[in-house]
């Protein structure tokens, strides 16, 4: 299936698209109509085949390549989301709700505003979408998010002294298990091997990958060196 990967967010998920009859390469923006609304996007995968089974579908098409005002456009919404992000803290607060604003976005059309909060359990949020819906005229979206969420979307330095790998290029998150610390002989200190999310760290994942190619590419020398010593002694 012919397609291009778009990716909405600087580390986000890549999303397949039809690029039609467009001529588009990678980095070029481009306007895509998504599950929340119109969208602007980046190509950051060329057009290219890939596996049916890889394609959810419905494939939608790619609208067209965008323009200067859609870039101005773009700017404009987060310019507003400042403003938005203190007049929804000021609900939250008159209505006593125990929940963390952490970020708020406009969708490229402006059709919906997303209010994206943590919270310890379940929060009844209607009387707050309805006062925010009375003040923005337009479709309110409130999602509760977990702790990773919230380190990859505000970011922050690690304990290795970079950005958080979460906001920098990871586009999804893989399950990490303390096993991986103890498989690559690190400290079991909880300060020591977990993010500033609280969990454990990314970085433990893909560093057990390297690990065992590394380890993988010792035997195979130290089995080549035993394959030679049989061989000269003969």
């Amino acid at each position: 299936m012919w397609v291009v990967g778009v990716r909405f967010k600087k580390a986000g998920k890549i999303y397949y698209f039809d690029p039609g009859d467009l001529k588009l390469t990678a980095d070029m923006n481009v306007i895509v109509e998504t599950a929340r609304g119109v969208e602007f996007g980046e190509v950051v995968l060329g057009p290219r085949n890939v596996p049916e089974e890889d394609v959810v579908a419905p494939l939608k098409q790619v609208m067209r390549i965008a323009t200067d005002e859609d870039r101005k456009q773009v700017k404009r919404n987060r310019a507003q989301t400042k403003e938005a992000f203190h007049i929804c803290q000021e609900k939250i607060s008159a209505h006593g709700l125990p929940m963390k604003l952490v970020d708020v976005e406009y969708t490229f059309d402006r059709g919906k505003i997303i209010f994206y909060f943590t919270a310890e359990g379940r929060v009844d949020f209607r009387e707050l979408v309805r006062d925010l819906a009375s003040v923005f005229r337009t479709r309110i979206e409130l999602r509760q998010i977990g702790v990773r969420d919230e380190a990859k979307l505000l970011g922050g330095l690690g304990p290795c002294g970079r950005i958080c790998c979460c906001k920098t290029f990871l586009g999804e998150f893989e399950p990490v298990s303390i096993r991986m610390a103890k498989e690559q002989n690190l400290s079991l200190n909880p300060t020591k091997i977990s993010g500033l999310c609280g969990r454990l760290m990314c970085c433990l994942k893909f560093e057990k990958a390297q690990n065992e190619k590394k380890e993988s590419n010792r035997k195979e020398r130290r089995e080549g060196k035993r394959s030679q010593s049989k061989g000269s002694g003969k």
